[in-house]
C-alpha cells in the first residue's frame, strides 16, 4: 500500500513550483569613467595587483622598529627636511594631544576615575583592534591585561554571567587587521580607588613586549572620550617600490632613481616587475597600452586639492551600509594632504636604502579604508594621468567602483590623535 502524501507537504511543493526562480546573478562590470584618460585607467583587478605586488615585508619590519623605539618615521626625512630633526628631538615639543584632562571632583556615582592610555602596537602582530573570538587583537589583549583593575561590582557581574574578567577600553579609531598605530589614544575607567596609572601602564607593558609598547597613562577627566573628544586624527601611508636597493648614502640612492615608480604587470598573476627604462619590456596584452608608471609629485598635486575643504567621501568609503552614505556622516574635513619620497632607513650593514613613496593625511575624521581607497585611488589617478581636481570629480560618482580597491593595510600607520586644534607642526612633510 502506497502511503499518501499530507496535505501540507502537497501545498509545500506546489509552493515550490509556483515560485519565482531565482534572479542570475548581477554582472558587475567596471564603472565607465566619461573623461579623456578613461581608456588609460587601470581597472580593479589591475590595481589591486599592482598595490600588492610590492615589498610589505620592509614596511612591515621597518613599523615593528619604529613600535619598538628603534626606528623613526622623521628619519626618512633627515635629509630633504632637516626640521624634523629639531621636532623629533626636542622631548619638550609641545604636542597639545598629549596633554591631560583636569581631573574634577566628584562624588557618588560620578567618583570613577578615568585614566588615558597611549599606546602603540605592530598591526603585523594582530588581527586589527577590534575583540573577536578566537582571534589575537588588540582590545582583547588590553581588555585582560585590565581585568585585574575593574570594580567589584563589575567583578560580581561579570562572574554571575559566567564571562572573562575583564575591563572595558574604549578607543579613538579602530585599526584593521595589518595597521600599525604609534599613537593610538585608549580609555579606561573604574571606581576603585586605589589604581594607580602606574599600575595601569605596568600591567599593559608584561602583555606582549615587543608588539606593544605604552607610551604614557595618565589620570583624566571624566568627560574624556578617546572617539568623541578628539578634533583630528594623523594617518601616514609608506608605500614601497620594487626597485633594486643601491647606494650607501641617500645622495647616492637620489642619483640613481629617477622621479618615476616604473612597473607594470608581468602576467595574469599580476606580479610587478620594473620596467628597467624600456618602454616596450614586459608588455602583455593584460596591460595593453595602459601606463603602469606615475609621479610622486603628481600624487601630492592631486592629494592637496583635498586641504581645507570640507566635502563627503562616500565613494572612498567601504564596508558602510547604503543608508549612511548620504549627508553629514560621510563629511570629513582635510586639514593636510601630501604625498613625497622617502628612504626607508636600513638596518643592514652594507647601509643600503630602499625608494618609497610617503603620504600624510590629517582630518577631522575617516571613514571606513578611506585612507587606503584614497591612497589607492590617487596612485591609479596619476598614472592615467588625470587632471588635478580628479579626486573632487569622483565624491560626485555614483558608484564606488569609481574609486580603486583599497591598498594593502601593511603600509597604513596611525600616527597620533589630538585633542586640541590642529597644528602643523605635527606633519612630518612640510
Amino acid at each position: 500500500m502506497i502511503k499518501q502524501p499530507g496535505t501540507a507537504a502537497v501545498l509545500r511543493l506546489r509552493n515550490l513550483m509556483e515560485s519565482p526562480a531565482a534572479p542570475p546573478p548581477k554582472d558587475y562590470v567596471q564603472y565607465q569613467h566619461t573623461d579623456s584618460c578613461s581608456l588609460l585607467r587601470w581597472t580593479a583587478r589591475e590595481s589591486y595587483e599592482f598595490m600588492y605586488a610590492r615589498p610589505w615585508h620592509e614596511i612591515n619590519d621597518f613599523y615593528l622598529d619604529v613600535v619598538n623605539g628603534r626606528q623613526s618615521l622623521h628619519q626618512m626625512f633627515r635629509e630633504e627636511n632637516p626640521q624634523a630633526n629639531d621636532v623629533e628631538a626636542s622631548d619638550n615639543f609641545d604636542k597639545p594631544e598629549a596633554e591631560s584632562v583636569p581631573v574634577k571632583d566628584r562624588t557618588g556615582r560620578w567618583a570613577r576615575a578615568t585614566f588615558k592610555m597611549l599606546i602603540s602596537y605592530n598591526g603585523n602582530s594582530f588581527d586589527g583592534w577590534q575583540k573577536q573570538p578566537g582571534l589575537n587583537t588588540v582590545q582583547g589583549l588590553v581588555e585582560r591585561s585590565l581585568g585585574k583593575f575593574v570594580d567589584e561590582k563589575k567583578a560580581q557581574l561579570l562572574k554571575e554571567k559566567k564571562l572573562p574578567l575583564e575591563g572595558c577600553a574604549l578607543v579613538a579609531g579602530r585599526t584593521d587587521k595589518g595597521v600599525t598605530a604609534l599613537g593610538q589614544v585608549c580609555a579606561f575607567y573604574t571606581w576603585r580607588k586605589d589604581v594607580k596609572a602606574l599600575d595601569i601602564e605596568e600591567a599593559l607593558k608584561s602583555a606582549a613586549p615587543g608588539k606593544i609598547r605604552v607610551t604614557s597613562v595618565s589620570q583624566v577627566s571624566r568627560d574624556f572620550h578617546p572617539n568623541f573628544s578628539a578634533k583630528w586624527r594623523h594617518y601616514f601611508y609608506i608605500f614601497p617600490f620594487n626597485e633594486e636597493k643601491v647606494g650607501d648614502e641617500i645622495g647616492e640612492c637620489k642619483n640613481t632613481y629617477s622621479n618615476k615608480a616604473i612597473f607594470q604587470d608581468e602576467d595574469d598573476e599580476g606580479l610587478g616587475v620594473p620596467n628597467n627604462g624600456d618602454d616596450n619590456y614586459g608588455q602583455t596584452q593584460q596591460s595593453g597600452s595602459k601606463p603602469f608608471t606615475f609621479e610622486v609629485s603628481r600624487v601630492n598635486h592631486l592629494l592637496r586639492q583635498l586641504e581645507g575643504k570640507l566635502l563627503s567621501f562616500r565613494m572612498f568609503a567601504r564596508d558602510t551600509k547604503a543608508s549612511r552614505n548620504i549627508g553629514p556622516p560621510t563629511e570629513c574635513f582635510v586639514f593636510h594632504a601630501r604625498a613625497a619620497e622617502a628612504y626607508l632607513p636600513s638596518p643592514k650593514k652594507d647601509g643600503v636604502c630602499s625608494k618609497v613613496m610617503c603620504v600624510e593625511l590629517v582630518a577631522n575624521r575617516f571613514l571606513r579604508k578611506m585612507v587606503r581607497v584614497l591612497v589607492a585611488t590617487a596612485i591609479r589617478e596619476a598614472a592615467a594621468g588625470a587632471e588635478e581636481d580628479a579626486l573632487i570629480k569622483l565624491m560626485d560618482a555614483t558608484c564606488r567602483r569609481a574609486t580603486a580597491p583599497p591598498a594593502p593595510p601593511d603600509g597604513l600607520c596611525l600616527v597620533d590623535v589630538g585633542y586640541t586644534e590642529f597644528d602643523k607642526r605635527i606633519c612630518i612633510i612640510p
